[in-house]
């Protein structure tokens, strides 16, 4: 007995060490916290969010015309309407029979909304990249800029989820990807939001699970570009596996690795959230700042299979990487 319990405070205060190394608590190592309170229009499938220059919230997610959601407080969301209400037959040809527009990225740059997003099918390579813009962020108000990146049946890339960072320096670069090769990114002309020149940057890449990895986003902090992404399976209602993953570098094209050091080209990640709880398959993350703090916003799926939005909070540890809370 009194060996048992010797070995139960050794492997207790190991625990306990390696989560101090990693900054997070006994319960945080144990389990991932629940999504804080959303109300309201919850309903949210691979979304982005920003806080608005004038007050309140602004979030895009996957819809027919792309579908907006407003919120004063972070909390209660109501629709807002589409982006695109009259429909957007110039991505058509990628779309097919389905018209729905994928994973939109929306930035506030330069006293304008910009809105990168993509139109593809499920399971096909054959996808493009496109670019909107917007004074007022309103449904109706964007204007189509045309096409940034495409890729076919044979490019070995897919160009879906899209997210733009600028980075400190005020140099723009648009990450990309899902499956086949992996996380892909160009470089973009601050003038116009689109590609600066035809090089593609390999950022990261998986080998296992169907090569699945997709979703990036980019964030600067403390001299390092963190890279999140969604590793495994989205769409498959309480059936999702999809979890958040994150690795970093201090150059904007890497190498990123994660904590460990294993490269991202290489199948490298932390976890920082999976399944848990009644909280099924969260991912297809987006980061953004406010005020201090940064928010993490993503969707999971409940029980019945509905998708809803996820917001946390990312705190970092005396290393500098992420955690969720």
């Amino acid at each position: 007995m009194r060996t048992r319990k010797l070995l139960l405070t050794a492997v207790t205060a190991l625990v306990a060490a390696s989560a101090s190394v990693y900054g997070l608590t006994m319960a945080d190592a144990a389990t991932y916290p629940n999504p804080g309170v959303v109300t309201g229009s919850t309903f949210a499938h691979d979304p982005t969010m920003i806080k608005r220059p004038t007050g309140g919230y602004l979030l895009g997610y996957t819809s027919p015309g792309i579908g907006l959601k407003t919120s004063a407080d972070r909390t209660a969301f109501a629709d807002a309407g589409k982006a695109f209400p009259n429909g957007t037959p110039w991505a058509d040809a990628y779309t097919a029979s389905d018209k729905n527009l994928w994973a939109p990225d929306i930035s506030y740059v330069g006293g304008k909304y910009l809105m990168y997003y993509s139109a593809s099918t499920f399971g096909s390579s054959k996808s493009a990249i496109f670019l909107a813009g917007s004074t007022t962020g309103a449904a109706g108000t964007w204007t189509n800029y045309g096409k940034v990146v495409e890729s076919t049946a044979t490019s070995g890339y897919n160009a879906i989820d899209p997210n733009l960072i600028v980075t400190s320096s005020g140099e723009w670069w648009l990450s990309f990807g899902s499956f086949w090769s992996g996380i892909k990114m160009v470089k973009l002309s601050s003038a116009s939001g689109k590609r600066a020149d035809s090089k593609i940057y390999s950022i990261a890449e998986r080998f296992t699970n169907s090569k699945s990895i997709e979703a990036p986003v980019i964030v600067e902090r403390n001299g390092y570009f963190y890279l999140f992404v969604a590793f495994d399976f989205c769409c498959k209602g309480a059936s999702s596996t999809y979890r958040i993953m994150v690795g970093r570098s201090k150059s904007i094209t890497g190498p990123y690795a994660d904590r460990a050091g294993v490269a991202m080209t290489a199948g490298g990640g932390s976890e920082i959230l999976a399944s848990h709880d009644a909280v099924h398959g969260p991912g297809h993350p987006a980061v953004f700042r406010d005020g201090s703090q940064t928010v993490l916003a993503y969707h999971y799926y409940q029980a019945n299979g509905d998708a809803k939005l996820g917001i946390n909070l990312l705190g970092w540890d005396s290393s500098g990487w992420p955690y969720v809370y």
